[in-house]
């Protein structure tokens, strides 16, 4: 029996269809990259539901109605204006998916917490616990904290509010997450408002992934850009010697050094440094403060492991990353990652080749490869 299309935005989620999707996908991405001459990639499905640790919806308020009840709506990409009620919502968490209504019942009751609230945000993780943030076009007062503090007790989990230039931290504005991957469990502090991957299953078979590949470099150095808050970097490091993982954004760095703490880890040094940044100091075409306590000539670096944005590797990152004998390559577009190959493919070719299904029922995916240097000529 075919079973009914479920209307969620930017979702094509069928169920019964999942494995034709996936199928569809992987051919038209095998199929972009094939110039590059990869092996047959190893493919990870997704969980078919409650795969998706984090989410966000508008609130819409019925103002028809005496009571003004409000509800879940989310927009198609191609008609921003016009919502969808979201009644239930299977690719969530477990968690999320019990919690939206018996918070939205509790919200509806109390013109306190409803009254000009325009969006709810979801962070949830594997061991159940939520992080809320509910956001106003209104400030916010001692009468909205009463009642947040009383929906943390009543649902035992945390809420933060926020409207224009205010926000407020009930009880703590992040929840742990906790990965098993292979036989050891990792834990991550997941901040509000901070990168975390989305599908946490997903998550645990890139990270086993890459580890596969890199069982014992212990006498060997590894460079990470685009560290975030260290969700491959934390794990990798078991296998070097010594870490450097570089990122941007300064609440990053602070949950990876944290993150650092929980899981008793002592050979990563995090720095903020931007991809390009990182390319001058390693060249010494420019001294930062932010290197003055490190020694990056003590650094014997074999491989690089990049997971950038969806615009891919800029022209210095390329010529950085050429130089290394080992290149991972996390990709979250494989439009980009084809057009960086374009380039790594003069100097190094694909030995590993992965596709894993990040977001089911839509045509993102994200990608692996593993690049190995070319043999130089000996004309």
């Amino acid at each position: 029996m075919t079973q009914e299309k479920l209307s969620i935005p930017s979702i094509n989620y069928v169920p019964d269809q999942y494995e034709q999707l996936l199928g569809e996908k992987a051919q038209r991405i095998t199929q972009l990259l094939a110039a590059f001459n990869p092996p047959t990639p190893a493919i990870f499905p997704s969980p078919e539901k409650h795969f998706r640790m984090r989410a966000e919806f508008r609130i819409w308020h019925d103002r028809q109605g005496e009571n003004n009840h409000c509800f879940y709506v989310m927009f198609e990409p191609d008609a921003p204006t016009v919502p969808v009620k979201v009644d239930h919502y299977p690719i969530g968490s477990l968690s999320i998916t019990a919690l939206m209504p018996k918070l939205l019942d509790k919200i509806n009751q109390s013109n306190t917490l409803k009254h000009k609230l325009f969006q709810l945000e979801f962070l949830s993780t594997t061991g159940g616990e939520v992080l809320i943030s509910l956001i106003y076009h209104r400030q916010l007062d001692e009468a909205w904290e009463v009642e947040a503090r009383q929906l943390e007790q009543q649902f035992n989990i945390f809420v933060i509010g926020r409207a224009r230039k205010q926000r407020l931290v009930i009880s703590r504005d992040y929840v742990i997450e906790t990965l098993p991957i292979n036989s050891q469990v990792f834990s991550y502090q997941q901040q509000e408002n901070s990168f975390t991957q989305p599908n946490a299953a997903i998550n645990c078979k890139m990270i086993e992934w890459v580890l596969a590949h890199f069982s014992n470099h212990s006498e060997q150095d590894l460079l990470e850009l685009y560290c975030g808050n260290g969700n491959f970097t934390i794990p990798l490091s078991r296998q070097f010697n010594q870490v450097l993982a570089t990122e941007i954004s300064k609440s990053s760095i602070r949950l990876a050094k944290q993150n650092c703490l929980l899981n008793d880890v002592d050979n990563i040094e995090f720095i903020r440094l931007s991809s390009d940044e990182t390319a001058s100091a390693l060249k010494h075409e420019r001294e930062f403060r932010r290197l003055k306590h490190i020694d990056i000539d003590s650094y014997h670096f074999s491989t690089v492991l990049v997971d950038p944005p969806r615009a891919g590797l800029d022209e210095n990152t390329l010529e950085l990353v050429a130089n290394f004998d080992t290149i991972i390559y996390i990709s979250c577009n494989p439009n980009t990652l084809a057009e960086n190959l374009s380039t790594l493919s003069n100097t190094h070719s694909v030995k590993q080749f992965a596709l894993f299904d990040q977001f089911p029922y839509t045509d993102h995916c994200e990608c692996g490869v593993i690049l190995q240097r070319l043999p130089l000529n000996k004309d």
